[in-house]
């Protein structure tokens, strides 16, 4: 097996850290319903592996792709990963060696995320459409248990003893903590807000995001299991991940509303620090150290790409163009056992046409407002995405695309408690909104309230619009 070593300054010490050539990070692509294959010791897309098909196709009644693919964990021997669909309420079992599907298990309505035990023997998937943990026999291949958590539970993950099992939840300000050998929930910690997608956890600590209001939680991995810090870490807090180098103990945190991962320190018993702010591409989303804690890696939502930070220096040290609106991403060490990795993985084709769009306000108004837009082409239609904050909280907005005969309302926006808001729509609008040699582009505008007739919140900026191939 081939080794690339790099050569990395932490704390004025110097370390070899080792890129293995069978490592791989997994990006799910919720729009394009792939699973994007990079590996880290080049940063390149090797490819990607194809579990559906685009809108509207995977709309016809008799289609059997995933829909919606967003979750990813991966097994103890990291040679299975374990992809949730959303949209088709299932769990894809993927071959890290030849990137096969080995098996797919139908769960309750809306699946979110899922992990293995530490010892591997079961597969737990947060059903946030309803109110339990599905618990999967990845050996039979069908689910053997649920246990009931609060209701819409956001994901699961172990302490590495495998003693516990901590669920935040995405519609109730609570997360669940479950003993794995009585499969019962012993204690039920409150959240500062409701919307939890994310998690990390070691022996000592829980974090945990807190998407709709902007924060992080920190909370004890022990009895009784309490409250340590509560960090203001901005709107649309995404996804957290925790790193140890020679450097120490980190937790990163995206931050999409902002475009930015923040580095915290990480010590048990004392209260993290911020020691670095690293600016970002459009809506950072998932995020997850590598082995030797030398890297992480991002996906950007709206941005159709994977980047690599550097963690000696805090610095992007590459782009990678991945599928349309990664979500979940997870780095998976030995994932292969040679560069033999790549077999049975596909371009991305249509998937990597997009066009990125910046939305600001009005020059004469006093806001702190800001959108980022990315329209995905599906075949005949696009999808378009809008990711915004500074807004007003419980507001609704709507979003307008203007310049031919009449305004036409997109799609409405409502504002949560942090004043951001994200939302999609459907129709051909990469075409009219991209500059044209025969004809204006038309542009798109926020406008307060719902019917779209309000004052002008923000408008698309002269020099945002750039076409990614």
């Amino acid at each position: 097996m081939k080794v690339y070593f790099i050569t990395l300054l932490l704390a004025g010490a110097t370390v070899t850290a080792a890129a293995e050539a069978g490592d791989r990070v997994y990006t799910a692509e919720q729009t394009s319903n792939t699973v994007s294959v990079i590996d880290p010791a080049t940063n390149k897309l090797l490819g990607s592996i194809h579990l559906g098909q685009d809108v509207p196709a995977a709309l016809n009644p008799l289609y059997r792709g995933e829909l919606l693919v967003h979750g990813l964990g991966f097994s103890p021997d990291h040679k299975t990963l374990d992809v949730i669909s959303i949209g088709s309420n299932s769990v894809t079992l993927i071959d890290t060696e030849t990137n096969l599907v080995k098996g797919k298990i139908y769960v309750g309505r809306s699946p979110h995320e899922g992990f293995f035990r530490p010892d591997g023997r079961e597969l737990w998937v947060a059903v946030r459409g309803e109110n339990y943990v599905s618990v999967i026999d990845p050996v039979q291949q069908k689910e053997v248990r649920r246990i009931e958590t609060a209701n819409g539970p956001g994901m699961v993950l172990f302490r590495p003893d495998g003693k516990y099992a901590f669920v935040p939840s995405s519609f109730t300000p609570e997360m669940d903590i479950i003993d794995t050998e009585t499969y019962q929930v012993v204690a039920r910690v409150p959240q500062a807000s409701p919307f939890s997608p994310n998690l990390a956890v070691d022996q000592d600590e829980v974090w945990f995001t807190l998407k709709d209001s902007g924060k992080t939680q920190v909370v004890s991995a022990k009895l009784p299991f309490h409250t340590l810090a509560t960090l203001e870490t901005g709107p649309i807090t995404n996804h957290v991940t925790f790193v140890d180098n020679a450097a120490g103990h980190f937790a990163y945190v995206s931050v999409g509303g902002k475009d930015e991962v923040l580095a915290y320190t990480r010590d048990a018993g004392s209260t993290p620090k911020l020691v670095a702010t690293i600016k970002t591409g459009d809506l950072p989303h998932g995020v997850w150290g590598s082995g030797d804690g030398s890297r992480v890696y991002v996906g950007l939502e709206n941005g159709d790409a994977v980047q690599a930070i550097d963690t000696a220096t805090n610095q992007i040290i590459a782009t990678i163009p991945v599928g349309q609106l990664p979500q979940a991403l997870v780095y998976v060490p030995n994932a292969t056992a040679s560069d033999k990795g790549t077999a049975n993985l596909k371009p991305l084709g249509s998937a990597t046409e997009a066009l990125h769009i910046e939305l600001v306000p009005p020059a004469t108004a006093h806001s702190v407002a800001h959108a980022s837009v990315s329209i995905n082409s599906l075949g005949l239609i696009d999808n378009l995405q809008i990711a915004a904050t500074g807004l007003e909280p419980g507001k609704k907005y709507r979003l307008m695309l203007v310049g031919g005969l009449e305004p036409q309302g997109l799609v409405v926006l409502t504002a949560g408690i942090g004043g951001a808001a994200i939302a999609q729509t459907l129709g051909p609008l990469k075409h009219v909104v991209a500059p044209s040699q025969t004809a204006p582009a038309m542009k798109l505008e926020v406008r307060s309230n719902e019917s779209g007739d309000g004052d002008l919140v923000l408008q698309q900026a002269a020099s945002a619009t750039t076409i990614s191939q």
